[in-house]
């Protein structure tokens, strides 16, 4: 059976299909984002987010993730995430609202739709 992790804003992958997460930053891994693009292989889950880790599948998919690596690093690897990953830099600067999680935050959200009614 899969595991599947967190990669932020309700997406999940399956955690053994991963080979690499990688940081967005050098020319290489910007010219795979290009071509993945081109090509119908790149995958946006930062919901209008900088991308800060780019995941690379088996399936040759590339998943850009606004999650900083060492966080999804931690998740694939199933180790607890310690304050500074959960709270503090700039996945926290990414995820003001501490929705870094992937948590359904429809939750949070139904008392401000019933005040909305009245």
């Amino acid at each position: 059976m899969n595991k599947f992790i967190s990669i932020g804003h309700g997406n999940t992958v399956a955690a053994s299909r991963i080979v690499a997460v990688v940081t967005p930053e050098s020319s290489p891994v910007k010219r795979l984002i290009q071509d993945a693009k081109e090509d119908g292989r790149a995958i946006d889950t930062t919901a209008g987010r900088k991308t800060r880790a780019v995941l690379i599948a088996d399936t040759g998919h590339v998943i850009l993730c606004a999650l900083q690596p060492e966080t999804v690093t931690a998740r694939l690897n199933g180790k607890p995430e310690t304050e500074t990953e959960a709270g503090a830099g700039t996945d926290a600067e990414a995820f003001p609202d501490g929705d870094c999680t992937g948590t359904d935050i429809t939750e949070s959200h139904e008392g401000a739709d019933a005040a909305d009614d009245t």
